[in-house]
C-alpha cells in the first residue's frame, strides 16, 4: 500500500500531466495562450511543491512548501474556472480537473492546518520550558 505522501505525490503529478494534455487543445489565440500558460504553471506548481515537501528539513519548511502547494491548487481552480467561463474549453475533462484541483486544495489545506497546529503546540511547549528554566 502506498503511503499517504506518495499517494498524493502521484495524484498531484497526474493532475499536472492531465492539465498539460488539456491545454494542448486550447486555441492558439492570445487569450488561449495566456490561460494555458498560467494554468500549466499553477498545476505543475501543485505537483512540484507537494513533492518538495518530502525533502523538507524541518516541519517549518514543510509547512512553507505545503502552503505554496495550497496556493497553486487554488490558482489552478481559478484558471480552470476561467477556462470554462470564457468558453476556451468545457466538458467532462475540464470538470474533472476542476474537481481534482478543489480536492487537492482541500486535502493540502487540511494537512497545512494540522502542521501549523503542531508547530504552534511545539512553540508553546518550548516557551513554557524557557519560562520554567528562567525562574
Amino acid at each position: 500500500m502506498l503511503s499517504e505522501t506518495k499517494k498524493y505525490e502521484e495524484r498531484s503529478r497526474a493532475f499536472a500531466v492531465r492539465v498539460i494534455r488539456l491545454v494542448r487543445t486550447f486555441p492558439t489565440t492570445p487569450d488561449g495562450s495566456t490561460v494555458a500558460r498560467q494554468l500549466v504553471r499553477a498545476a505543475t506548481g501543485v505537483a512540484g511543491n507537494y513533492r518538495a515537501c518530502y525533502w523538507s528539513r524541518s516541519r517549518s519548511e514543510f509547512a512553507a512548501r505545503l502552503s505554496i502547494a495550497v496556493e497553486e491548487a487554488d490558482e489552478s481552480v481559478l484558471w480552470l474556472q476561467v477556462t470554462v467561463e470564457s468558453d476556451l474549453k468545457t466538458g467532462s475533462v475540464v470538470e474533472f480537473l476542476l474537481e481534482e484541483a478543489r480536492q487537492l486544495r482541500a486535502i493540502f489545506s487540511a494537512a497545512l492546518r494540522t502542521t501549523r497546529r503542531s508547530l504552534a503546540a511545539d512553540e508553546d511547549r518550548a516557551s513554557t520550558a524557557r519560562r520554567r528554566h528562567d525562574r
